[in-house]
Parts: C-alpha cells; structure tokens; sequence
C-alpha cells in the first residue's frame, strides 16, 4: 500500500510520461506536491522504486518508467542487467518485483542471525518460528535466519528482514547463499564462480568481494523469500 504522496507522484508522472513522452523533471515533481525540496522527490522515487512502481533507465536523463500502477496487480519487469533473483516479501510492501500476499501453510525454524562472516553456531540454534510463505513447497527443507548489517542491501535485503532458504549443497551463479567458509564462518552472500574459485559477493560496494578456493566453501541454503517486519 502505497502513501497518500507516494501514489500522487506516481500518477503525476505515469500522466506525464503519457501527455509527453519523457518523465517530468524534479522540479516539476515538486512543484506538483508542493514539496519544498527535492530531496523529498528523491524519498520518494527511492520508496517507489523499492516497492516495484518505478524504475530509473541508466545513462538518460529524466529517465524514469512506470512499472505499474497501485491498482494493477501485473509484476514489475525485472529490471535490465541486474541478477534474476529478487527476493519476494512477505509481511509488508512488495520488493521490486512480487506484488502478493502469501499465506502461510507451515513453520519454519529461525536459526540465529546472519552477517558478513558470523560463527558456525549462531546458524544452529533455533531462536523462534515464523510460518511458512504459502507458495513453499511443502515436501522441500526450509530454515530461516534474521540479517544483521548491510552487505546485502543492493539486492533489497535489509538489517532485521527474515531471510527463508531452502537447504541445499549446490547453486548456480547468482544465486544469493548461506555459505560456510573454512566450516567455521557462515554469511550470506550471492554466489560466483571464477573458474575453479568461488566467489562470495556483497551487494554494497563498501565491502569487497572475497574469492576461495572451492574446497572452502560449503553452501547451505538458497534464498528463496524474504520476510519484513513493520512496527
């Protein structure tokens, strides 16, 4: 659901792109919610990108696309270059690409909490429950663990989501994994392979991408949704 500001720039700018052609330039967005600066139309392309409505074309100017409006229920494109996966949200708005609700059908174990490089014990300890995104297959192993800091925030995942994984020792590229380095240090990051190295990369560019050997790393799940809390 989006805010009473967040829908009034939307159809501002789905009417102007419509009557012109081009996205309508910040200081007309501002002008027309008679905000008082433009840092408040940046807050608000960032939420609506974030939630699916909108996405910003590289390399132009005033390039801005309207992905769907709040009444449609058709699924944002994924945006051009970027990995396939984009994680679905449960408990809260949509994140760039699933526009749904889903239903719980059973529960999962929360096991600890999940950082760039966090002990092997703190993903062994369940720490509570949370019930199962309807569209999990049922028959399939699924653990959850609760994300601490930042390294992942370019792929939409947050300090405090729920991430859900399905457990499994294989993953292709781009695949976002818990991985367990060295059988000591577990993090969740998204999966590449360089020849016969492994790749662990962050989605923020503050941290550095770490390369193993492939007898280091051993992968114990795959992201498949992704659960947000709102107070």
């Amino acid at each position: 659901m989006l805010t009473a500001k967040q829908k009034e720039l939307l159809l501002f700018i789905h009417q102007k792109i419509k009557e012109t052609g081009v996205s309508p330039s910040f200081d007309e967005m501002k002008e027309a919610l008679d905000l008082a600066s433009k840092s408040g139309i940046h807050r608000l392309i960032t939420a609506l990108e974030e939630r699916g409505f909108l996405r910003r074309l590289a390399h132009r100017a005033r390039a801005l696309e309207v992905l769907k409006l709040p009444d449609s229920a058709t699924p944002a494109a994924p945006p051009r270059g970027r990995a396939s996966f984009k994680p679905a949200l449960v408990g809260g708005e949509p994140v760039r690409e699933a526009d749904r609700e889903l239903d719980g059908g059973y529960e999962i174990p929360i096991l600890g909490k999940i950082a760039a490089g966090v002990p092997k014990e703190a993903i062994e300890t369940e720490i509570g429950r949370i019930t199962a995104p309807g569209d999990l297959a049922a028959n399939a192993e699924h653990f959850a663990l609760e994300v601490k800091g930042d390294s992942m925030i370019n792929a939409g995942i947050l300090e405090g989501d729920v991430v859900v994984l399905r457990r499994c020792d294989t993953a292709n590229t781009g695949d976002i994994i818990v991985a367990l380095v060295d059988g000591e240090e577990a993090t969740l990051k998204r999966l590449r392979r360089k020849g016969n190295s492994v790749a662990l990369e962050a989605a923020n560019p503050r941290y550095e991408t770490r390369i193993f050997g492939p007898d280091r790393v051993q992968i114990q799940g795959k992201l498949v949704a992704l659960i947000r809390r709102y107070a």
